[in-house]
């Protein structure tokens, strides 16, 4: 899209005042970040001295700790501070121990692990220590089939159930999915992995180029825009079914498909009628209707997942592509930025942000690298989550509204990255290869 659009048209500048410190905060407010993090211990869960039981503790210690380190709401007790001894039982947990300096804990998560006749099984408790007399939290016990996934799956729930405990009823992300693009030998393939980057594994293997993927809000279909089959077409597969499923061919060139939080429409850009546009259908691709019709190109659509009233896109329609709103029937079209290259919008589960990619100073010898910016669409304040490092694109909400995943070259090559929606907390969750265009999915 760079390449297409001209150069020379002088730019707008952008009439928003940034307030850095207050949007920031108001930012975290938003997303559910700006209230005090709850300190919580998590001593090592201990199971015998079996060398099997040994590597399963530490698979699950190392998960929940990190589980818990990621959701945003916690701040963590150094283990350095813990009070000495094993913490297996509730009768071995002293509030008292706990709740004063060093530790200072506010909750105190620990339990046990013990295999028996090729099952795993795990006992959890969470204590609220600065309340003895009410301490216990949370109890629970988990049993499967003994394997190192199944226990990365025991740490996970134990972790959301701590999480939803202690984060205002929000369920946690640990058993969510993201679908990413890999690059691989002349390929663009669809692969998907846990939120935390393990279990990476190809969904595509058409040997073609596929862009874009997008999962339905109950994990059960990807859309994605393909090359393969011949020219660019939106392309459907079922998780549930481990196959392709029957998509139309609209003709021209389909892209950046983005589904409505029901899951009943698809939104995509098409140029069958000649410009990109932004078009509508239903889920089997049925009822098409054009929204846009302009010169454009319009592309990258998103819904607004609180409402499914309105939808961003990207439009090239004054220049350089711009972040725009437009109701979902296609009226009221309101432009968000105007200045810069704006691309890759994402709607936060709440309705109230946008995330997307900005180089706000676009052009020969410009300050500034392609960052990741949150924007509040009814202020139309914005607050910057990466600051000059490398080429950051793509960004996409966690179900949660904490968390943003997206894709940077930072390190050297394009790699997905995750981010609290703050922009605290950054790291790779893939290393090798080639990786891009993240999509978190609620599965």
């Amino acid at each position: 899209m760079m390449k297409r659009l001209p150069l020379s048209i002088a730019l707008l500048f952008l009439t928003l005042t940034s307030l850095p410190l207050a949007a920031q905060d108001w930012i975290k407010t938003g997303t559910g970040l700006g209230v005090e993090k709850i300190r919580i211990a998590a001593p090592d869960f201990r199971g015998s001295v079996e060398a099997q039981t040994i590597q399963y503790d530490k698979t699950f210690n190392d998960v929940l700790w990190s589980d818990l380190e990621q959701a945003g709401i916690f701040d963590m007790v150094s283990k350095s501070f813990y009070p000495l001894g094993q913490f297996a039982q509730p009768a071995d947990i002293k509030p008292e121990a706990w709740s004063v300096e060093p530790p200072n804990a506010s909750m105190v998560a620990f339990g046990n692990i013990a295999l028996d006749a090729g099952n795993v099984s795990v006992q959890g408790w969470l204590y609220d220590v600065k309340n003895p007399q009410n301490a216990q939290v949370l109890a629970k016990q988990y049993r499967e089939t003994a394997s190192a996934d199944n226990v990365r799956v025991i740490a996970h729930r134990f972790a959301n159930e701590i999480i939803f405990r202690l984060g205002g009823g929000v369920n946690g992300i640990t058993d969510t999915h993201i679908y990413f693009v890999r690059h691989a030998a002349g390929a663009k393939e669809i692969w998907k992995m846990d939120y935390d980057g393990y279990g990476q594994k190809a969904i595509t293997k058409f040997g073609s180029i596929s862009l874009s993927p997008r999962v339905t809000p109950d994990g059960s279909r990807i859309a994605f825009a393909s090359m393969y089959g011949g020219g660019w077409n939106i392309l459907m597969y079922s998780t549930d079914l481990n196959r392709s499923l029957t998509f139309p061919k609209f003709g021209g060139t389909n892209l950046s498909p983005a589904w409505s939080s029901d899951g009943m429409h698809l939104a995509f850009s098409s140029s069958r009628a000649g410009f990109p546009n932004i078009y509508v259908s239903d889920q089997n691709g049925n009822g098409l209707r054009q929204l846009t019709n302009g010169k454009g190109p319009d592309v990258s659509p998103v819904w607004n997942p609180k409402t499914n009233a309105q939808i961003a896109f990207v439009s090239g329609r004054t220049g350089l592509p711009q972040i725009y709103v437009m109701d979902a029937d296609g009226t009221n079209p309101q432009r968000l930025t105007d200045d810069g290259y704006a691309v890759s919008p994402s709607w936060s589960p709440n309705g109230q942000f946008l995330t997307f990619a900005w180089i706000r100073h676009y052009g020969p010898g410009a300050p500034g690298a392609q960052d990741i910016y949150i924007m509040d669409v009814a202020s139309r304040q914005w607050v910057q989550l990466t600051h000059d490092s490398g080429r950051n694109d793509f960004p996409s909400w966690s179900p949660d509204g904490r968390h943003v995943v997206y894709q940077s070259n930072k390190n050297g090559s394009d790699q997905i990255w995750t981010m609290l929606a703050d922009g605290n907390q950054q790291h790779p969750l893939t290393t090798s290869g080639v990786n891009s265009q993240p999509n978190w999915g609620a599965k």
